[in-house]
């Protein structure tokens, strides 16, 4: 087993021997010598590693790409010593950091009910996310619409050449913002900014007051259910507009839950149709029944919600055949927020820094997903559908130091997120990240 990790890699010029390196881009997965200088990668061949520099045992550890979060929710942009216990930007880049994100896509709205900052609709809001050294890089969702003003687009060619990496909305029989119209006018008007949709295909009113999927648990637990074709009408509503555009803007299709849905985006895709699709970490780790197993905990409660056994299996075959990649989704609600009898609770949990090790422990560890197919789908994957450059482990790039044998309890004083809102809190952890380096001036 490895040795233990210096903190301060910033003065150091050592060898990390026998890491096991992944690399998705290029396919590697090796055990080999790596070469750190001052916190920078320099080499990933033992030839090409000066013979005078000190050795560091890395037996057992794992040196990725930096991983990329499609979409989380952002904390406190202003007022940050106002709202104690509130996520701030700065402990979501901690959090961030600490489980191996570099780059984090975030979300346009605040949670719903928190209202601590305005919807990002304006290109001079885009600079509140620009990025402090030590930080991940912010990827900023737009909104696509003002949510208030139906079909009144917010200035997109502005906000586009202002950085933004997309624009975001949801897509329903009945949100005026995420109307059919407005759609389709996104959808023509943005390809030539290679600017992608983020869009959430669900339909609130069939989906109604319900918090778990219609069917066995749902009755057993006596929770009201949620029909599955509060997401699959809204996705195949979505589709048929995209085919009826031609040449229509990039379009990635967040929070999938359910085998069906992934069956219309596959098709969708061999028809030559510009879409991707994600699930969150949550529902590949997770079906229904952990809502009885976990005590109706309303870190459980999501949306949407917790998939079905072979939904789950699915989900993860996905990711497997490469036709998905893995969000956070991440809810940092406060404990006052979230402490409510399951069905009332706010939908969402925190990930950040949960989601490698347990996916690994669960997914790796198990034989259902290799280490290059889970890597993949946190990085190059989430970088090929935001328009990224590929996360490679190429000298000067992003990269993540993971032991998958560190075993860690959850805790408010081990977590850097100020939200505690997981079902894992109090519970001990097989992985840990090691070390983020994110590479200053990229």
């Amino acid at each position: 087993m490895g040795s233990t990790f210096p903190a301060d890699l910033s003065l150091l010029n050592l060898c990390l021997r026998g890491v096991r390196l992944l690399d998705p881009w290029q396919q590697r997965d090796e055990v080999t010598d790596v070469w750190l200088q001052q916190g920078r990668l320099r080499a990933t061949q033992p030839t090409g590693i000066p013979a005078d520099i000190p050795r560091l045992d890395a037996t057992g550890w794992v040196l990725g790409p930096g991983l990329i979060d499609l979409y989380a929710h952002s904390g406190e942009i202003t007022n940050e010593e106002l709202s104690p216990g509130r996520e701030t930007l700065t402990s979501l880049g901690a959090a961030a950091l600490a489980g191996g994100f570099t780059q984090v896509g975030l979300l346009p709205a605040p949670l719903p009910g928190t209202a601590t900052f305005p919807v990002l609709n304006q290109p001079e809001q885009v600079g509140r996310y620009r990025r402090r050294p030590g930080d991940s890089r912010w990827l900023p969702w737009a909104a696509l619409s003002l949510e208030d003003k139906g079909e009144t687009a917010n200035p997109w060619g502005e906000l586009a050449q202002a950085g933004a990496i997309g624009f975001a909305t949801s897509f329903s029989s009945t949100s005026s913002a995420g109307s059919p119209v407005l759609l389709r006018r996104a959808l023509e008007y943005l390809r030539p900014w290679n600017k992608p949709l983020l869009v959430w295909a669900w339909d609130p009113t069939l989906a109604g007051s319900g918090s778990l999927y219609e069917g066995v648990w749902a009755l057993r637990l006596g929770l009201k259910g949620i029909p599955t074709s509060a997401e699959t009408a809204a996705l195949a509503r979505l589709l048929e507009v995209m085919r009826s555009v031609a040449s229509p803007a990039p379009v990635h299709v967040m929070r999938l839950s359910q085998a069906r849905s992934l069956e219309l985006v596959q098709r969708a895709q061999t028809e030559g149709l510009p879409v991707t699709a994600s699930t969150t970490w949550m529902h590949l780790l997770l079906a229904e029944e952990a809502v009885l197993e976990h005590g109706y905990d309303p870190n459980l409660r999501l949306l949407p919600p917790l998939p079905h056994v072979a939904d789950r299996e699915a989900l993860i075959a996905g990711i497997r055949s490469g036709s998905l990649g893995i969000a956070t989704d991440h809810a940092p609600y406060t404990y006052e927020e979230k402490t409510l009898p399951f069905a009332e609770a706010p939908p969402g949990a925190i990930g950040l820094e949960l989601a490698l090790p347990l996916l690994w422990q669960n997914l790796v560890e198990t034989g259902l997903l290799t280490a290059l197919q889970l890597w993949s789908a946190l990085s190059l994957y989430p970088a090929r559908c935001l328009g990224l450059e590929p996360p490679c482990l190429d000298p000067g790039s992003d990269w993540v130091l993971f032991d998958p044998a560190h075993t860690w309890t959850v805790s408010a004083a081990t977590l850097r997120s100020h939200s505690q809102a997981t079902s894992w809190l109090g519970k001990t952890l097989r992985g840990k990240v090691l070390h983020t380096h994110v590479e200053e001036g990229s």
